[in-house]
């Protein structure tokens, strides 16, 4: 299964998306991390706020691409 990660530098966020395709229900928080949910209740993608501080090495290597990760 592959993943794609983003790096929003303007909002501090790496986005991990999940799956491509679904009807987003409801998002739940904790912390610093975001996780987006389907109808089903299965994860679509989650967003890390505040990357730069939380996972600073992979936002080095991130920023401003979009990678798939297998």
């Amino acid at each position: 299964m592959a993943y794609k990660m983003r790096y929003d530098d303007e909002a501090d966020v790496l986005t991990l998306v999940i799956v491509e395709h679904g009807k987003l229900s409801h998002a739940e928080e904790m912390g610093d991390v975001v996780v987006h949910f389907d109808e089903g209740g299965a994860p679509l993608f989650m967003e890390i706020l505040r990357a730069s501080k939380i996972v600073p090495s992979m936002v080095e290597v991130l920023a401003k691409k979009e990678i798939v990760v297998a």
